[in-house]
């Protein structure tokens, strides 16, 4: 009896000791799994100062289009996306986009702004990066905005202090967003041709046997060895880039059509002729929430260095207006350093031809195709009817200074809505077209037909081939959106 106690008990001590453990490895393994899931060191916000240096494509013309093409020499990494505040429905698109393009498509590097950033990065199961914008220039290879017309200029203010743009695919979801090229269902589309745009060659040729005839076909012809050597090193690296994406290519010939759009470099100075663009103050709809220095570059050397203060660049227009106060403002207007006029006004715009359909436009200036090499000034209500709206070559000097004759009044001058100053008696402001261009030689020393200079914007094609691509976005936003000629009644 004794004997059968002890081995119930011996038993249930087992039983109860197993269970124990059981339980034990269960809550181990739940901990461990619980841990795994959480993946909070995947949902992290990192440094983008972190990330490795921009890579610049090229922009290519064609004799059977007067848009550019785009070649990447290797594929883009680090993709700043840049969506439209306050808008929920828009935040959520972007978290899809964001999604596609990492999962899709290999070794990307996702860039936000830090108020953007603080609102996704829970939302994505992998990393993301973000730093002051004042970083975003020299780490990004490619923007994709998903707004309208005013996030497309919070995009191109972040680079206003500097010469070279990286490519902008602007996806319209915005009020009437005359700029933006693509819907966001074609996002996937989209996002296929800019990234592979100069793949070179088929897919099904980056590991087949046919590659090395492929390269041998589409290497540059030099009577230089060492140039063909170069050119077939060049080719092969941009193979190795794109093999991982099998299946995904537009073809031999496909590449993603380019729209340079021109930008304005103004600066202004103080009644000394000392340029104060490092006091214009960002406006509330600025990318930057402080003063973004900007950078300078030492002329000269040894006795008598000086800074130089590089121009701010303004893809739609500079505007010089009375402000608050209830008088017109009088400002001497200089065009290639002869005096055109007084002019009597609320104030006075300059603006590039993507800024025609902007401010210019409901000030009565007239529409300037992107294409067009000049700069428009518009009066805003001037007091006499004869001073007309004039187009100027983009290459001509405009001066706009402020008149004795305003007694003490400041007037306020805007760059893009995005930064700002006020100019007193003897300040001006000093407006020209940014250069934009084909480079006279490329790396290799000989004749290159890239272009470099102003906004580079991908433009949506037609799918009727080059001739249709040209002007049909253009003209199509300005029957739809802008209603051209529209009947009355």
């Amino acid at each position: 009896m004794n004997s059968r106690l002890r081995t119930t008990r011996a038993t249930t001590s087992v039983f109860r000791s197993s269970q124990t453990w059981n339980n034990v490895f269960l809550l181990a393994t739940t901990n461990t799994r619980r841990s795994f899931s959480a993946t909070a060191r995947r949902r992290e916000i990192r440094d983008a100062r972190t990330l490795g240096d921009r890579i610049v494509p090229l922009y290519k013309s064609s004799s059977t289009s007067s848009l550019l093409s785009l070649e990447w020499p290797v594929p883009p990494r680090n993709v700043l996306i840049m969506p439209k505040l306050h808008a929920p429905p828009v935040i959520a698109s972007t978290i899809e986009f964001a999604k596609h393009i990492h999962g899709e498509y290999p070794n990307l590097n996702l860039i936000f702004e830090k108020r953007i950033a603080d609102m996704l990065h829970d939302a994505l199961p992998f990393p993301v990066y973000s730093s002051e914008p004042i970083h975003f220039p020299k780490r990004t290879d490619l923007v994709a905005t998903l707004g309208g017309d005013g996030t497309i200029l919070r995009a191109a203010s972040l680079f206003s202090l500097h010469t070279s743009v990286p490519p902008i695919l602007s996806f319209s979801m915005g009020t009437l967003g005359f700029l933006g090229e693509w819907k966001f269902e074609e996002f996937k589309r989209a996002w296929r041709e800019v990234y592979m745009s100069g793949s070179v060659v088929a897919m099904s040729d980056l590991q087949g046997p046919h590659t090395q005839a492929a390269a041998a076909l589409n290497a540059p012809s030099s009577s230089s060895s060492s140039s063909g050597q170069h050119g077939a090193e060049e080719i092969q690296k941009r193979y190795e880039g794109w093999a991982s994406m099998r299946g995904r290519s537009m073809g031999v010939n496909r590449s993603s059509k380019m729209l340079l759009r021109h930008r304005l470099k103004v600066g202004v100075y103080d009644a000394d002729g000392v340029n104060v663009n490092e006091q214009l103050m960002p406006t509330s709809t600025a990318a930057f929430p402080v003063v973004a220095p900007p950078v300078k570059d030492i002329l000269g050397s040894g006795k008598g260095q000086h800074p130089h203060v590089p121009d701010i660049h303004a893809i739609n227009e500079l505007v010089i207006h009375r402000g608050p106060n209830p008088h017109l403002a009088i400002v001497d207007v200089y065009v290639g350093n002869r005096f055109l006029t007084e002019a009597v006004a609320d104030g006075i715009l300059i603006s590039t031809p993507t800024g025609s359909t902007a401010y210019s436009l409901s000030a009565g200036g007239t529409i300037i195709h992107p294409l067009t090499k000049a700069m428009l000034l518009t009066p805003i209500c001037a007091r006499t009817l004869s001073f007309r709206h004039l187009s100027l070559p983009l290459n001509k000097k405009v001066v706009l200074k402020v008149s004795k004759k305003n007694r003490g009044r400041e007037l306020e001058v805007s760059i893009d809505g995005k930064r700002k100053a006020g100019v007193t008696i003897g300040m001006e402001i000093r407006v020209t077209g940014e250069e934009v261009g084909r480079k006279s030689k490329g790396p290799d020393g000989c004749r290159d037909n890239s272009w470099t200079g102003g906004v580079p914007c991908v433009i949506r094609s037609s799918g009727q081939g080059d001739e249709g691509d040209d002007d049909d976005g253009w003209v199509g936003g300005l029957n739809e959106r802008l209603k051209f000629n529209y009947p009355v009644g």
